[in-house]
């Protein structure tokens, strides 16, 4: 990022103090005197923006201040901020030279600040373009997994959120446009994200506490999946693309476009994906295996229109989604899911058919109505009002054979208003006010939480500046929680741990029955808590040389636990656990152990995190490293307890889950301990997470370039025990060679041994990926057309995720062969 200064003395000077309605002129060149065709030029602080031409010429009029901020950015070129002093002129020109960036600089949508990779105090990365079409998965973890400092809870290839830093679940806020996509995705591993990447045009990720924009939900991270549905021009565009997968005969098509008619614009888009399930690397001689119960198949379209005039715009949309898919974690038999083994007699076949007819999976809907609003004002205090609502309808229900099992409905309402102000003093930024309104509901066999409502509402304050050629951006937030139930899922449960010689039985008895008046009390206002988390941050990015800065941030964020973090009591198949919320004490009362709601002390979790980074971005050569100390206190956290809760069949649907565990553990003993599940207690600690992300890029030759990049996360409690799923190590090698028109990407990745294991926790070996994709270009009828073939897994690796919680179950995709063709008009 290069700052300037220019500054002319007037030919006729005004009165002190004055503004004259002055012009702008420019011409914008590269390093070899070249000039930049179609570079973004923007007045910071206000809502004036333009392009420049062929020539590289721009022009702004009639312009009532004496200085401004001059904001460039084109693609391939490192932004510049440069700062005209007009002291009374009406007229002045200025030249500015954009240097070459190594580093692919792409702004941040869902930010109050202007953010990029290399202009933010806190790490960002967009994932666009060609490189999110190459990396796009039928899921949204499984797409991002090979950005830095991410990785994918991985679960079976049906569904999967992003692990950011090791931190995942309620910690990470997946939205679309800024605004929380409303899925239950946050609540259980098998729930499927319902924003579709085949159709989105980038995908943000902000690594780190993002609190201050979105709420105490982001405090590990961000991703803002950012789409078209609600035009923000009258651009004629649009995408169409086919693709096949050989190793689940995969078949996906999808199209989006936009376009105008006089002052109104208009999207449409539209997918169709269908899959089997799917084959994982060859295991023994008898060849490859399949995951039962890993197909999916899913569609959806959006219409969105905007009236679009001089100082803004107005637009609506409305988007459906239907997917059904396999859930393994809960298929009869488990176990025995692989196909591919030999069968000694007809009676095992017979068996296999049963187990798959028995197979349970998830019936998904959802309705989303989207509302979005720019609106520029040319008045001394008010510079842009930024509206945006959502209304989101979700519902899937969980179905094995005929039988519905499980239904979870979640329905969310959320409003943003920011109020960005005329610069003043040199610093631009605003107030933010949100408010989200989240119903949660679950009914049937699997309902480990309960009914639930959760209401938010915040007032945020952002302000950036730059000082000579360092950038500060500060900001606070303030925010109202309450969370309240209906009925609490309480209930007697039969406790037990393993000894060697017999089961020691513990038996909760009902409690309700014989509380007291002062009980029923504090039963009743267990299931109303309200929490007030209050976040700031303070961050600095200086050029200290050209082609290179630095960047530090501290942030001090809050959360307020999630209803399932304070709710929870009964079984999560999914994750194959007992689970007892934080509003629960355990204690002993003689021989039988209890949990029963209290009203002892629940607090926001707090994370103190610094985030350090430098980077290189313009030559040949350029790097970011990202270094981040978190620690968190009053980490929720599921602490793994010694006792076993025995889960009838009827209770959880599935007669005959663990049947096959029996022949696995011994042919010749029966498994006494097939109908229980392991006792997990919510309760807070404090934690720590550190580690690092690097990225170093070469640009060899004119056609080749060639990137490393590595990224590690430690993550512990105070006592110096591990959390458990934190991902492994990762790092590699990505060649891409493009000429002419045809291009080839290579990507190795090293996933490394995760042996820093949480208690009851196992270890995972590691495991090479290998990717690759050959791209060729031909225009024609008026389209650019790209023919692809992708190759993932090329080594037929083993490959098991340890963030998975399926991943002795179901490892990655073997080897896989895509072929596409993609259209861009």
């Amino acid at each position: 990022m290069k700052s300037a200064k220019y500054s002319l003395v007037a030919a006729a000077v005004l009165a002190a103090n004055s503004a004259v309605a002055a012009d702008i002129t420019g011409k914008i060149f590269n390093d070899k005197g070249e000039a930049v065709e179609n570079a973004d030029v923007s007045i910071m602080g206000t809502a004036l923006k333009t392009t420049t031409n062929e020539l590289g010429q721009f022009t702004f009029s009639d312009l009532n201040q004496d200085h401004f901020e001059l904001h460039v950015s084109a693609k391939g070129y490192v932004h510049s901020n440069t700062h005209v002093e007009l002291e009374g002129q009406d007229t002045f020109d200025v030249a500015i030279t954009l240097a070459k960036s190594i580093i692919e600089v792409i702004d941040v949508t869902a930010s109050p600040f202007h953010a990029s990779i290399i202009e933010s105090s806190i790490p960002v990365e967009v994932v666009a373009g060609e490189t999110l079409r190459r990396r796009q998965a039928a899921t949204l973890g499984d797409t991002l997994e090979h950005s830095l400092g991410i990785h994918t809870n991985f679960y079976a290839n049906v569904a999967s959120t992003p692990v950011v830093r090791g931190l995942s679940g309620p910690r990470v806020l997946i939205t679309q446009n800024g605004l929380d996509v409303g899925d239950v995705s946050r609540v259980g591993p098998d729930h499927s994200v319902t924003s579709e990447v085949s159709t989105a045009e980038q995908i943000e990720i902000f690594r780190g506490p993002a609190t201050l924009f979105y709420g105490s939900g982001a405090i590990g991270g961000v991703v803002n999946v950012v789409d078209n549905r609600v035009p923000r021009n009258k651009d004629t565009f649009g995408e169409l693309l086919a693709e096949y997968n050989q190793n689940n005969n995969q078949k996906l098509f999808g199209f989006n476009a936009n376009t105008s008619v006089s002052d109104f614009a208009f999207h449409i888009d539209a997918f169709d994906r269908q899959a089997d399930d799917y084959t994982i690397a060859q295991a023994d001689e008898h060849g490859h295996d399949t995951v039962e119960n890993s197909a999916e198949q899913s569609n959806g379209y959006t219409l969105g229109s905007s009236y679009i005039f001089e100082d803004g715009f107005v637009g609506v949309s409305y988007g459906r989604l239907e997917r059904e898919y396999g859930i393994p974690g809960h298929a009869h038999g488990d176990e025995d899911e692989l196909e591919g083994e030999e069968h000694e007699d007809e009676h095992h076949e017979d068996e296999d058919y049963e187990h798959a007819e028995e197979s349970v999976f998830a019936s998904l809907k959802q309705n989303r109505y989207q509302l979005i609003s720019e609106i520029n004002f040319e008045n001394d205090l008010l510079r842009t009002v930024k509206l945006k609502a959502a209304q989101t309808d979700y519902q899937h229900a969980e179905i094995e054979g005929d039988e519905v099992g499980t239904v979870f409905e979640s329905e969310t309402s959320e409003v943003r208003l920011d109020l960005l102000h005329q610069t003043f003093a040199e610093w631009r930024g605003g107030v933010s006010l949100h408010a989200k309104r989240s119903e949660f509901a679950a009914q049937g066999d699997e309902a480990f939480t309960p009914a639930s409502t959760t209401d938010a509402i915040a007032l945020a304050l952002m302000e950036e500046t730059h000082i000579g050629d360092v950038l500060i951006q500060l900001g606070a937030r303030v925010e109202k929680v309450n969370i309240t139930v209906g009925e609490l899922n309480h209930a007697d449960i039969e406790l037990h741990h393993h000894d060697e010689d017999e089961h020691a039985e513990h038996h909760e008895e009902a409690h309700e029955e014989h509380h007291d008046e002062d009980e029923h009390d504090e039963l009743h206002a267990a299931r109303e808590l309200d929490f007030t988390p209050v976040s700031w941050s303070a961050g600095l990015v200086w050029d200290f040389a050209d082609g290179y800065n630095v960047g530090l941030s501290y942030s001090r964020a809050q959360r307020a636990p999630s209803a399932a973090e304070l709710f929870a009591f009964g079984p999560h198949i999914a994750t194959g656990t007992y689970e007892i919320g934080a509003i629960y004490e355990m204690h002993e009362e003689g021989e039988e152990i209890v949990f029963e709601p209290s009203m002892h002390d629940l607090d926001v979790e707090t994370s103190k995190n610094i985030d350090f980074a430098l980077r290189k971005f313009s030559g040949d050569f350029g790097f970011v490293f990202n270094a981040f100390y978190n620690q968190i206190d009053n980490y929720y956290y599921q602490t793994p307890t010694e006792f076993f809760v025995e889960v009838s069949h009827e209770e959880h649907g599935h007669e005959d889950e663990h049947a096959d565990e029996v022949e696995h553990a011994s042919e010749h003993e029966e498994d006494v301990h097939a109908d229980e599940l392991p006792l997990y207690h919510t309760q807070y600690k404090q934690a720590k997470l550190h580690g690092f992300e690097l990225q170093t890029v070469w640009q060899v030759n004119n056609a080749l370039k060639a990137s490393f990049f590595a990224d590690y996360v430690k993550a512990r409690l105070k006592d110096g025990s591990n959390l458990p799923l934190t991902p492994p190590m990762k790092s590699g090698i990505e060649l891409d060679f493009q000429q002419d028109n045809y291009s080839v990407q290579v990507n190795w990745t090293r996933y490394f041994k995760q042996d820093d294991v949480a208690e009851h926790e196992s270890s995972t070996p590691g495991y090479n990926w290998l990717d690759a994709t050959a791209s060729y270009y031909l225009p024609a009828g008026g389209i650019d057309w790209t023919f692809y073939v992708k190759g993932r897994n090329l080594t037929d690796a083993d490959a098991r995720v340890h963030s998975s919680f399926l991943k002795d179950l179901a490892p990655k995709p073997g080897r896989s062969v895509i072929f596409g063709v993609r259209g861009n008009f």
